[in-house]
């Protein structure tokens, strides 16, 4: 997985501390963080870091009345060079004063693009599992999530009436569409150095858009011909990505039928969120999927499962995908043989799978999952 897709215009020092915000936040975001921060702190010959623990949450508001208290935020502005978010439980039902704390936080340090890789691991666990390697970039500040709601009340019924407003702006969809494209090339160049029968992509880089334009015609619209422009607008610098479009509906479709037809997709963010939760069940589970919120110049690692209530506290939660994620930061921050080692040392866990947590089908613990790692490492 280690791809230098993430990598931006700073590298942390190698002699300072990397200064790394947690928020563990709620149910067995508080397990996984951990094991990942054990995880940073066992890489032989590794970084030194500076672990701030910070606060966040519905569980942190249902005691103190906000879920994301500024604290948190200004730490991570002027004091971090990056972080790991754990988990939220967002309640489904409107609570009053609440809002969520890691689309705010999106927000507040301008991360528009959420970066998803999905890669099978050949096992003997997994017998029935589509070969795939696949990077789904979802544009993370916009679409519907901007949350700007209304509930009225129908004259003609009486009877209420919800609506949601939906934002899609030509400048946080070039954003997204040329993070898509330049990933699209560094992921070429760095299949290139292995010879063909060992890629999992044989063929031209490709950037799929996700959209619905058939029936939304402005929104969907405007990002089309947006993340289209990327490529149409750089023919020289992205001449040999291709480039295909596939209606949301569709791609879900084909994602389960052919998994292997795609290289790296890009979707506003609905639709993104929804096709790489989908996703993670090719590879498995939402417990091994990683994912990074990125921006020009912070990146926060967060695994893409939730916060799972159901098993927390009871030590069973998988801890890979919160492991990839602190791998996928140390990427960004420049520690490409680091972050690799990290990757390596998980595939060869789930390749050898004997010690498996349940969602993947095993009877391990964190701890067990954790401690096979740290002897991979």
């Amino acid at each position: 997985m280690a791809s230098n897709i993430l990598r931006r215009s700073f590298v942390s020092s190698s002699s300072a501390p990397i200064r790394i915000g947690l928020i563990p936040a709620d149910g067995i975001g508080k397990e996984v963080i951990p094991a990942a921060q054990t995880v940073l702190e066992s890489l032989p010959n590794g970084p030194k870091f500076d672990f701030v623990q910070l606060d966040a949450g519905f569980e942190y508001f249902q005691a103190t009345g906000t879920a994301l208290p500024q604290k948190t935020i200004d730490v991570l502005k002027n004091e971090c060079q990056g972080a790991l978010f754990g988990a939220v439980s967002s309640p489904s039902h409107k609570v009053a004063g609440y809002s969520s704390p890691i689309v705010a936080l999106r927000k507040h340090l301008d991360l528009y693009a959420n970066v998803r890789p999905v890669a099978s691991v050949a096992s003997p666990a997994f017998p029935n599992q589509r070969e795939l390697d696949m990077l789904i970039i979802r544009e993370n500040t916009e679409c519907l999530y901007i949350k700007s709601e209304r509930q009225e009340i129908d004259p003609a019924t009486g009877l209420k009436v919800a609506y949601a407003d939906r934002k899609i702006s030509e400048y946080a969809s070039k954003r997204a569409g040329v993070m898509a494209f330049n990933m699209a090339l560094t992921r070429q160049k760095l299949r290139e150095q292995k010879p063909l029968e060992q890629r999992t992509w044989k063929k031209n880089p490709r950037v799929t858009i996700v959209h619905k334009s058939n029936v939304m015609s402005i929104t969907d619209g405007l990002w089309r011909e947006t993340v289209r422009a990327v490529k149409e607008s750089n023919p020289e610098k992205y001449s040999t990505v291709d480039m295909e479009e596939q209606l949301v509906d569709s791609m879900v479709y084909r994602m389960f039928r052919e998994p292997e037809a795609f290289d790296v997709v890009v979707a506003p963010n609905l639709y993104g969120d929804i096709i790489s939760d989908g996703a993670a069940a090719l590879v498995g589970s939402l417990g091994v999927v990683p994912s990074a919120n990125v921006g020009d110049n912070f990146v926060m690692g967060e695994p893409v499962h939730g916060s799972a209530p159901d098993i927390a506290g009871n030590g069973i939660a998988n801890p890979i995908a919160a492991i990839r994620s602190a791998a996928l930061l140390l990427e960004h921050m420049g520690h490409t043989d680091h972050a690799l080692k990290m990757y390596e040392a998980v595939n060869a866990v789930l390749a050898k799978g004997e010690i498996l947590t349940p969602d993947l089908g095993g009877k391990s613990t964190t701890t067990d999952v954790v401690n096979a790692i740290l002897k991979q490492l």
